[in-house]
């Protein structure tokens, strides 16, 4: 589980084919978190897992991916030199500033346009079978990013989010252009709530 808040940009510095997809070797130097092997981190809000001792890849963080990952997010499209942004897991003593984040991709958004003539703002079009989980003021996880949908328009097929200054300067989202691909985590309960209804919501009880 994680919160939504990046605690480090990191660098992808080579993507290495392996028997069972490839392996993603990220430069996160100057960050406070030193994980061990087995951790769960977030890359982009794709959670992943450290598959090798950073004393036997040079000081980088290594990753496994199989297909169904990088097919799925946009994992896939990394290229060495690109920023990531990178959380470790929470714990009960986490302060929560973000949201309840599982690193679960739902799937993979389309910038359509961006303001930034006062408040910075993104249009993005999920994919339609996600639509049902946005509400107004609702969380959203974008780029592994814990963001409140500021504008909603389910018949069009998209939401906007509103970047703050801090949110720019901390994460990669101010980099984001018309077409930009992004990963997407709609909110844990909303998705908990609407699968009940739907399965169960009129279901009565003696």
């Amino acid at each position: 589980m994680f919160t939504g808040l990046i605690e480090q940009l990191g660098v992808i510095r080579s993507r290495v084919a392996t028997p069972s997809g490839e392996r993603l070797l990220v430069d996160a130097s100057g960050w406070y978190h030193k994980p061990a092997v087995g951790e769960s981190i977030t890359i982009n809000g794709c959670c992943v897992t450290l598959a090798a001792d950073t004393q036997s890849t040079g000081g980088l963080l290594a990753f496994d991916t199989v297909p169904e990952t990088l097919a799925k997010t946009t994992l896939g499209q990394l290229q060495p030199g690109d920023r990531v942004h990178l959380e470790q897991s929470a714990t009960l003593a986490t302060l929560l500033g973000g949201h309840l984040v599982q690193g679960h991709v739902d799937g993979v958004g389309v910038v359509q346009h961006i303001i930034t003539d006062g408040e910075w703002r993104v249009r993005i079009a999920p994919p339609r079978e996600l639509m049902e989980f946005f509400a107004p003021k609702g969380s959203i996880c974008v780029q592994g990013v814990s963001l409140t949908v500021a504008a909603l328009h389910p018949q069009d097929c998209w939401f906007e989010i509103a970047l703050i200054p801090t949110t720019l300067a901390k994460t990669t989202l101010g980099e984001l252009r018309a077409g930009s691909r992004v990963n997407l985590e709609c909110d844990l309960i909303g998705k908990q709530v609407v699968h009940w209804i739907k399965h169960f919501g009129t279901t009565t009880r003696a």
